[in-house]
Parts: structure tokens; sequence; C-alpha cells
């Protein structure tokens, strides 16, 4: 019996329709286009606009492109696993709810939570199911309400963060294609640079945590970007020696879209030429959960089948990692 790898089938994505610009942004807080841009290559994000709509929206509008432009019957699939740091509730999983929203009542589900690393480290779980041979469809979606938690007034993160989610299918392969290695890490030294203070057990919410803003996103940027150059980079490089990969046997590189010089720095340490780094940061700024799945939603017409692709991310936690795919179609 041939060995049973875990292929990505499908891609499907959304980002809503509200458009929040760097021009906008300059008549929020103090800031400018040009600032934004060389610090970051933002240029605009998404904002989910709407009374009562969640990150479930947009994991749901996600999978259901999924579904349509792959033919696929949501009673097939068997799991759907959603990457996400803003579930809808606290307690109630989003994932569960998404499932029985597009159909796939046949299906279990559960959020899975390593912020920006955690559609990087769903791939590695939904992976393991497919080998396990008792599981055909896997659904992984990311998708995170980056709005909800963010601090309009806060210069350092309003800047940075949009709304969106993407969604891919996992399925068995038996020709050597879809994920080949993985290189997972996490620290917690992290924990202090980049959080939520308030809301979670030390800290529930409470009058006075809500008027000292301790429900939206700290970052200490200058930290976390120091961090994030050299695991992003590190890992990368680990798993291009680990599979005796040179710059010339990667076709792509998919790499977390949280600021263009992080994603610069990882492609110069693997020597990977500009035109083999997907980049969408200008557009949609950093989704988070979202952002992986969303440069395959929009660059899926460019991959060919073996294409050799490495993911990469890194997360507040510190959460980091990166993944050596062969594209299956």
């Amino acid at each position: 019996m041939s060995t049973i790898t875990a292929a990505i089938t499908a891609v499907g994505g959304y980002v809503p329709d509200f458009v929040l610009s760097n021009k906008l942004l300059e008549t929020m807080v103090d800031t400018n286009d040009e600032w934004i841009t060389s610090r970051t290559g933002i240029k605009e994000r998404r904002i989910l606009k709407g009374e009562g709509l969640g990150t479930s929206y947009l994991a749901i509008k996600a999978a259901q492109d999924l579904i349509a432009k792959g033919n696929i019957d949501p009673l097939e699939i068997d799991l759907v696993i959603l990457a996400t740091t803003t579930p809808d509730l606290p307690v109630a999983s989003t994932a569960v709810y998404v499932a029985t929203e597009i159909g796939a009542t046949n299906a279990f589900g559960y959020d899975l939570q390593a912020a920006c690393s955690g559609f990087l480290f769903g791939m590695s779980t939904a992976s393991a199911y497919i080998q396990s041979g008792k599981y055909k469809k896997v659904l992984l979606i990311g998708a995170d309400k980056m709005s909800s938690i963010i601090d309009y007034t806060d210069r350092a993160t309003c800047i940075i963060f949009g709304d969106g989610a993407g969604a891919v299918l996992f399925e068995p392969n038996h020709e050597g294609l879809g994920i080949q290695d993985e290189f997972l890490r996490s620290d917690g030294i992290g924990r202090e640079y980049l959080k939520i203070d308030a809301g979670g057990s030390i800290l529930p919410a409470s009058a006075e945590t809500v008027a000292n803003k301790q429900h939206t996103v700290f970052q200490d940027g200058k930290t976390v970007y120091k961090y994030a150059v050299s695991g992003m980079a590190d890992v990368s490089e680990k798993i291009l020696e680990r599979n005796n990969l040179t710059k010339d046997d990667v076709n792509w590189l998919v790499a977390h879209q949280a600021n263009k010089r992080i994603i610069d720095a990882t492609a110069s340490r693997i020597g990977l030429e500009e035109d083999k780094v997907l980049v969408n940061i200008e557009r949609y700024g950093n989704t988070t959960s979202g952002t992986l799945p969303l440069v395959l939603f929009d660059f899926e017409k460019k991959f060919k089948k073996g294409d050799n692709i490495i993911f990469a991310a890194f997360g507040g936690g510190f959460t980091w990692g990166s993944i050596y795919l062969k594209w299956a179609y």
C-alpha cells in the first residue's frame, strides 16, 4: 500500500467589501501613507461591517467559496478546523457553528489558536488526521475579525491588521504530493510582547478593564519584529536544509503577511528571487490566521502540479514554523 500524504485539493477565500485605506487612517490617527507603506508594505486593509457579524461570517463565506469552486459535497467533509484568534464567543466553538452553517453536518469541528501561526499549525494537524487513514476530507479555515480587538486610536496596531478568511481542503494523496515536512516551534517568552491583557482567566472582564482599554491588542513592535525576522528566516532555512532543497528547487514562498520587511528578510535568507515571493499584504494587511490561505486564494492560478512551496509564519506567544508542501493540482 502506498504512503498516504495530505494534499491541498481546493482553495477558497473571502474578504469584506469595506476598504480601510492609509489615507482614511490619516483622518483617524496621527500617521500617514508614506510612513505606513515604508515600514509595513500595507496600503489598505478590509474591515467587516454589520451588526452581529463575527469571525464565523468570514469563515462561512470562505468555506462556501471553496465548496462552490471545488464542487464539494459538504456532507463528505469529515472535520472542520478553524484557526482563529477572534472566535465568535469565548466558550462555544466557532468551528462547530461554521460546520453546521455550511452543511458539513457529518463533520466534527474545533477551533485552533496559535495566533498568526494558527493556519500553519492547522496544516500540520489536518495532515496528521489525513495520514492516519481515518479521515478523507479535512476542511481547514483561517479566519480573523481583527477589527474586533483593535484600538483605532492606537497608531502602533491599527495600521497593521485587517479582517479576512481563507480555506483549504486536505485529502489523501498517493503520488507523493502534499505536505512533505514541517518544522514548528514555540517559546513562552513571547507572552508579554503581543497580547490582550483582559478577558481571560487571569484578568476577567470588568468595568475597570473596559475603561482601561485592556481588551484590545497590545504589541511591543520592535521586540516582535526582531523575533519574527530571525524566527521565520531560521525555520525556512532549516526546512530547506532538512530536505536537501536549494533556492532553485523552491517555486514559491508563502509567508505570513505581517510586514513586508519580514517577508523580504525570510526570502533573502533562503536566496529566493522576488518573483517567487507571493505578497498581498498591501491590500489586506495582517489578517492573522487568514494570511496564508488568502495568499493561496489570490495566487492559486500560478501554481502547477508538483510545485515546491515553502510556508512560513510567526505569531504571538511566540509561535512560528515552516512547512514544505508539493502542490497537488
